[in-house]
């Protein structure tokens, strides 16, 4: 093999891990917005622990919105409550365990009244 054929291998390894690791970057990036587009607050889900709530998985109650998935109640009062900006429900929750997991943050849309 001649120096140039050896340059071009190792140029052409260099760009397709270059190329690898962009992807990789971006589809983690994606990976924390909502579906609408806005990206989830690291302090509420630390690249991992949020999504956009099924429809009727969340309700009202006298005392705070509960989980019908876990059956937890987040008191309306509680710092966990964040506003929604696209209008829909999202829940993050510890460690990314929708199935058990403590809520950490609930964005809640606007009341209606």
């Amino acid at each position: 093999m001649t120096r140039l054929t050896i340059a071009i291998g190792v140029v052409a390894t260099e760009l397709a891990l270059a190329v690898a690791l962009i992807v990789v970057l971006s589809f983690k990036a994606l990976a924390h917005d909502a579906p609408s587009g806005w990206t989830y607050p690291y302090a509420c889900c630390s690249d991992r622990d949020c999504r956009q709530a099924e429809q009727d998985e969340v309700r009202e109650t006298k005392s705070g919105y509960r989980l019908t998935s876990t059956g937890e109640v987040v008191e309306y009062q509680s710092r966990r409550i964040k506003d929604s900006p696209d209008g829909l429900f999202h829940v993050c929750q510890q460690a990314g365990n929708f199935d058990t997991g403590r809520v950490l943050c609930l964005f809640v849309p606007p009341r209606s009244y």
